[in-house]
């Protein structure tokens, strides 16, 4: 740096870099070699052919910037930047805390690197580097301390022991912290660098029977030093890579793959656990080995060797040989797996594991004496052996020993109930069995169960009942799998207290008690021509529509899933009666009537009932009519006929209806109201409608028709003696014709009464009759007295004594008619005056009508 004083002491020590890292700016990590000058990689260390450098030291001082770095034990490499007007650089290395002399290199303008030799190994020196110009005016200085490498050590011995590795000794050199161990091959393309503490050390990963030059240097922080001397080793041959096998209990096989310059191969054979050795010596790639021990270990140790009798590294394998085969002492069922068989062997030595195989593919796996084959089939004989097993192989199988398996379950099973009750069991037989066991449950928990040769089993098997049925097959390894389990259900029972009842003509209604088991009911009737069929699950059935007058055989069948049981006992009914058909009412007289009707029934009894709102008449007859007496007039009836038998009534016949004739009115009276006119009047007579009364004579005769009870009838003829007759029409018209007691007029009413004055102040009623036969009576009414006469018998006159005078008189002369006076003959008005005291004129006033 310009401007800085010559000779200045001014050193600034540089932080050491981390061995095989470069470090710096633009100018760090450049190196000089002896063919070129490169760049560090980062993190790295430089690398040209087999040379290798350790990264410089940098320091910056003074204006300059320098890098150095140890080039060999005697040696350092100098890098610095150029310095503008610099004409040339020296370099100077002074020996740190040493009265020895410096040791210089001046270098031209154009330099930026330059070395220092012809230093002491293992010492540090102050490098410093100066730049001058052409005036020897120092422009820059830089200064950094560098320890040099230590000596270069010697190899005193190098050999191979490993195919893969040469050992070296050398000597120790001072202030080295570590060596690395160069070994180069061009034969095999080979360079490597091992690094070792201290002597002796190995350089490992060489390949077999190849010749190496092997050298030394020394480390230290400074770096390496100068190679030493090389050294040829040659590594040993490869060992053989024996492998092992057994092909037998007996007999070891040993092979190989030829080793490189290999002359002939050494074989040493121990038996495990034994100082028994066998020697073999042979040029050939594998032996075998004979009579050896089953199940036991051989140790063989092996080496090749080359040419010149050198032993190359050595193998040890250890085989064991298979075992011999083991034997089967006993096999049985399993206990714990139905379906198993549990073969015991006896163990064999060497054998880790055991193999069980049958005839049949299966096998089973054991570490132990025993082994359990499963699943294993039913109904086989099975030939098993043992294979004992170890790393070398199988054994021989064992001797084979056979066992039969379990039977297989009998299949198809069925049943036949050939007569109710009782029940046989079938199933298909099987092989390889002694005797079988049919078990037999019912629903109600109730079981039984046979024990046969035979294929069959019989039982007894009630009605109503489901069985629960399985078999099992036995021999000596136990009993078959469960197998198919038969449900079998017998009919239902037939039911009991069948009671049937006729509920109408033509229907039957049939109840039972409920049976166990039965889904539904079918109630069959069977009639000469017809079937009838009811199907309910309720225990009651009613059976419609059938044949009237006919037997039916009456069936109630319980049915199930089953079916139907057919042989339940039959019940005989007999429906009603058919309907009679009323053919002809005949009414004989006004009380009698005869009732025909069709009879297609047996053994009925027919009944005609005449129904009216009082009451009924009936008859009866085993024919086809009856008569009916003592009936009513004048009524209405429904007519029926109905058809009886022990059955039953038939349904009535359509109703026909009747009526009687009207009855004759009982009361019938005729009053005769005038001489000519008379009124008839009657009781109502039960179903009258109109009536036509009749009075009848010789003289001639009186008719009235009416809706009532009574009738006035004119043209009478007095003292005439009638006939009385009444027809009486009902509104059907229906006739009665009624006859009376015969009914007399009245004498006929006299006339021309005329009052006449007699002396003694009588007074005389004369009239004129017509018949001298009657009896009269004369009454006289008057305002104050009333008078009366009567004639003897055949006269037409009477008188009557001391009548008042003065006063006027009603005058009435009539017939006396049984006893009583006719009370319509006409009245005629006197008036009588006083003469004095005496009975005066007697005057005509004229007629009065009647009251």
């Amino acid at each position: 740096m310009r401007g800085a004083p010559p000779g200045s002491s001014d050193i600034t020590r540089a932080r050491a870099p981390t061995p095989g890292c470069c470090t710096g700016g633009d100018l760090l990590g450049i190196k000089q070699t002896a063919n070129k000058t490169e760049r560090c990689p980062p993190g790295g260390r430089a690398q040209t052919g087999a040379d290798r450098r350790t990264c410089p030291q940098i320091a910056a001082q003074n204006g300059m910037v320098m890098s150095v770095y140890t080039v060999t034990s005697k040696s350092v490499s100098v890098q610095w930047n150029k310095v503008p007007g610099a004409s040339s650089y020296k370099v100077k290395a002074t020996p740190k805390g040493s009265l020895e002399s410096s040791s210089y290199s001046q270098f031209g303008g154009n330099f930026v690197v330059g070395s220092v030799n012809s230093l002491k190994p293992n010492t540090i020196y102050i490098v410093e580097v100066e730049a001058v110009d052409g005036t020897s005016n120092l422009l820059g200085r830089a200064t950094i301390e560098q320890i040099t490498a230590p000596d270069v050590p010697g190899i005193s011995k190098a050999y191979s022991k490993l195919s893969n590795s040469i050992t070296v000794e050398f000597n120790a050199v001072q202030g080295a912290s570590s060596y690395i161990l160069r070994a180069e091959s061009e034969s095999a393309n080979f360079f490597s660098e091992t690094q070792v503490s201290s002597s002796p050390g190995t350089v490992l990963n060489l390949q077999p029977c190849t010749e190496y030059m092997l050298s030394v240097i020394s480390v230290n922080s400074g770096g390496r030093s100068q190679p030493s001397l090389p050294q040829k080793a040659k590594t040993v041959v490869a060992a053989p890579q024996l492998i092992a096998a057994s092909p037998n209990s007996s007999t070891i096989q040993l092979y190989w793959a030829p080793v490189t310059k290999a002359v002939f191969y050494a074989l040493d054979i121990i038996m495990e656990g034994s100082g028994i050795r066998i020697r073999l010596n042979t040029t050939k790639l594998s032996v075998t080995i004979p009579n050896l021990q089953a199940g036991t270990t051989y140790c063989t140790k092996g080496n090749a060797f080359d040419v010149d009798n050198i032993p190359g590294d050595d193998i040890t394998v250890c085989q064991i040989t298979r075992p011999s085969p083991p034997l089967i002492s006993q096999i049985k069922p399993s206990s714990c797996s139905p379906q198993g068989l549990v073969v015991n062997f006896e163990n064999v030595q060497g054998a880790d594991r055991y193999l069980g195989l049958s005839s049949t593919g299966n096998n089973c796996t054991s570490t132990g004496s025993q082994c359990i084959l499963s699943p294993v089939s039913c109904g086989q004989n099975q030939s098993i052996t043992i294979t004992a097993i170890n790393q070398a192989g199988p054994s021989s199988p064992s001797k084979s020993m056979n066992f039969i398996t379990f039977p297989c379950s009998p299949q198809t099973l069925w049943v036949e109930e050939s007569v109710p009750g009782s029940c046989t069991l079938h199933w298909g037989a099987v092989t390889w069995v002694e005797y079988y066991m049919a078990f037999i449950k019912r629903d109600d928990g109730t079981e039984e169960f046979c024990n046969t040769t035979r294929t069959t089993c019989s039982y007894t098997c009630q009605c109503s009942f489901t069985y629960f049925m399985n078999v099992f097959a036995y021999n000596r390894a136990g009993p078959s799998p469960p197998g198919q389990v038969l449900n079998y259900t017998t009919f239902p029972c037939c039911p009991k207290n069948v009671s049937v009842s006729l509920v109408s003509p033509e229907t039957l209604a049939i109840t039972w008690a409920p049976v166990r088991g039965a889904e539904v009911y079918e109630t069959r009737a069977v009639g000469t021509s017809d079937l009838i069929l009811c199907n309910d699950t309720s225990p009651v059935c009613a059976l419609s529509d059938l044949r009237c007058n006919t037997k039916y055989s009456i069936v109630v069948c319980p049915c199930s899933e089953r079916g139907c049981n057919n042989n339940c006992s039959a019940t005989t009914k007999e429906t009603a009666p058919c309907q009679p058909i009323i053919t002809r009412i005949q009414q004989l007289d006004p009380f009698l009537v005869s009732v025909s009707w069709t009879a297609s029934n047996t053994g009925a009894m027919y009944t005609a009932n005449l129904l009216e709102k009082r009451g009924s008449h009936t008859c009866s007859s085993t024919g086809t009519f009856c008569e009916v007496t003592n009936l009513p007039c004048g009524t209405m009836f429904d007519v029926s006929v109905i058809a009886s038998t022990s059955a039953g009534s038939s349904f009535p016949s359509f109703t026909v209806p009747l009526e009687t004739v009207p009855c004759c009115p009982e009361s019938f009276t005729v009053t005769q109201v005038t001489q000519a006119m008379t009124n008839v009047t009657w009781s109502p007579a039960t179903g009258a409608k109109t009536y036509i009364t009749t009075l009848t004579s010789p003289r001639g005769n009186a008719k009235c028709h009416t809706l009532s009870t009574s009738c006035l009838m004119g043209c009478i003829t007095c003292g005439t003696n009638y006939t009385v007759s009444m027809e009486i029409l009902s509104s059907t018209g229906h006739k009665s014709l009624c006859t009376y007691h015969g009914f007399s007029s009245t004498t006929c009413c006299p006339w021309s009464v005329k009052l006449y004055r007699m002396t003694n102040n009588i007074i005389r009623v004369f009239w004129h009759s017509s018949s001298s036969q009657s009896t009269y009576i004369a009454d006289l009414y008057g305002s104050v007295s009333n008078y009366t006469c009567t004639p003897q018998a055949g006269a037409n006159f009477c008188d009557v004594s001391e009548i008042m005078c003065g006063d006027v008189y009603t005058v009435v002369v009539a017939p006396l008619s049984q006893g009583s006076k006719i009370k319509f003959c006409s009245q005629r008005m006197y008036s009588v005056s006083c003469s004095g005291s005496n009975v005066g004129m007697v005057i005509y006033r004229g007629k009065r009508s009647l009251d």
